[in-house]
């Protein structure tokens, strides 16, 4: 059974049946044998189903928002920003997959050589809760374009968005059985991943889980691509523009009431230009209007489930009691629903909770340094290394520093954020592999070589 509730108030919204083993067992035989006639249609009609699939995100673009809020409790303005990256993401690769996948040859004097990109199977994809259809069209848009099929275990949080997506896929005349969504629990994923049909395995969501994963993949000596865990730093020097940084920090670190991987939550400025930093930042999260996901006015809604939120709880007050003085927010909101307040901590130090934990909603961690090099010093002084940003005037100086920061992306004076056209994941503990670009594309292929020699006869 999987329940859907509403983060904004606590109350049930539906309750989703599992599918039984023989559902289940149908699914993958059916879907093996969808990408085995999947993977000879050419790419220029392979392309036409995400082009379809972005029609249909579009056609009825509300609706699919209004279930994101409803289910998620993100803002609705967020949410219809969602679904519409999600027919951007599936345009781009209707448009550049051919060209990514075309065969590359390498000439030498002797020989003739081929790279060619082919389909590597059916990918299962363990896909979380925070952006439950970005997440999922992200890794498919590609992968189907490649020629691949996919089973999807949505996050047992969002049933309603997990069978909105086979909507959406069944709306856009995807070939019987080639995408198909599974209703399961955690404890079902292991024998998904043993079985033979699965060729390959996509997973976005926590460290914990990527770890679980890995190991189970690993022993089946099966791809995968993971994506988990950030405490990504935002990195304020000197000579940045304070007003600029401080209004980009709320986005950074607030959007999707900081539930997200590539949120900035370390937040790491030279003590010359800290007061005026975080005097700046503490005006513009106090401004953040809280309330009700649906009301367009609502900037922070409330966060998915009851223990994320009781969870953050404990990592500010182990912060605060740690050292840490508390500049704005700092509790659970007194209303229904899991709201917690847009919480700002300064002061906060390396060993303390705040840094040396992810934390999964709306606070952010200020720790001071005294110079650029401390800074990056303390950027890289964790277990993750997902994302980065740098603010500063001096461009010259933020490509060297960037180069020194251990993550997948560095942002100069702007704020993290996965684009179709940029290959997107992370190092460390923050995982391996990448989605979106072209690289991202060939992830979930055989990257064949062809060696073609002289003539014979």
């Amino acid at each position: 059974m999987q329940l859907s509730i509403n983060p904004a108030s606590g109350d049930e919204l539906a309750r989703l049946e599992d599918h039984d083993p023989a559902f289940v067992e149908a699914a993958l035989t059916h879907a093996v044998a969808a990408q085995k006639a999947w993977r000879q249609v050419a790419i220029e009609d392979r392309v036409e189903l995400l082009r379809r699939i972005a029609r249909v995100l579009r056609a009825d673009l509300s609706r699919h928002a209004e279930l994101i809020s409803l289910e998620v409790g993100k803002p609705i303005a967020e949410a219809e920003g969602e679904v519409e990256k999600c027919a951007m993401n599936c345009d781009f690769y209707a448009e550049h997959a051919a060209a990514y996948l075309a065969d590359e040859t390498i000439a030498s004097s002797a020989s003739e050589s081929l790279l060619s990109y082919e389909p590597l199977g059916v990918v299962l994809a363990i896909m979380p809760w925070n952006y439950p259809l970005w997440q999922f069209f992200r890794f498919a848009a590609p992968a189907l374009a490649a020629g691949n099929g996919t089973i999807l275990k949505h996050a047992n949080n969002v049933p309603q968005c997990a069978m909105l997506i086979q909507d959406i896929l069944d709306k856009a005349e995807c070939p019987d059985g080639l995408a198909k969504v599974l209703l399961l629990q955690p404890g079902e994923v292991a024998a998904l991943i043993a079985d033979d049909r699965i060729a390959a395995v996509t997973l976005t969501g926590s460290t914990h889980v990527g770890t679980i994963v890995a190991s189970q993949a690993g022993k089946a000596l099966k791809k995968q691509v993971l994506e988990l865990g950030g405490s990504d730093p935002f990195i304020v020097l000197a000579d940045a523009d304070i007003a600029t940084a401080a209004a980009m920090a709320v986005k950074a670190r607030y959007t999707n009431v900081g539930q997200s991987c590539v949120n900035a939550k370390r937040f790491i400025v030279d003590d010359s230009v800290a007061d005026a930093f975080v005097a700046a930042f503490k005006h513009n999260v106090e401004a953040l209007v809280i309330g009700d996901p649906k009301d367009r006015a609502t900037q922070i809604g409330p966060m998915a489930r009851a223990n994320l939120r009781d969870e953050l709880d404990r990592q500010v007050k182990d912060t605060l009691g740690q050292g840490a003085t508390l500049v704005t927010g700092g509790a659970p909101l007194d209303r229904p629903g899991f709201y917690y307040a847009p919480t700002i901590i300064d002061h906060v130090t390396e060993e303390m909770t705040a840094a040396r934990e992810e934390t999964f909603g709306p606070v952010a961690a200020i720790i001071r340094v005294k110079d650029e090099n401390e800074a990056v010093r303390i950027a890289n002084d964790t277990e993750f290394g997902l994302g980065a940003s740098i603010w500063t005037a001096d461009a010259a100086k933020a490509r060297t520093l960037a180069k020194r920061v251990d993550a997948g992306a560095v942002f100069i004076n702007g704020i993290v954020a996965s684009d179709p056209r940029l290959p997107f994941g992370g190092i460390k503990r923050s995982g391996y592999g990448r989605e979106l670009g072209i690289i991202g594309m060939r992830e979930f292929t055989n990257i064949k070589t062809v060696w073609i020699g002289p003539a014979q006869g």
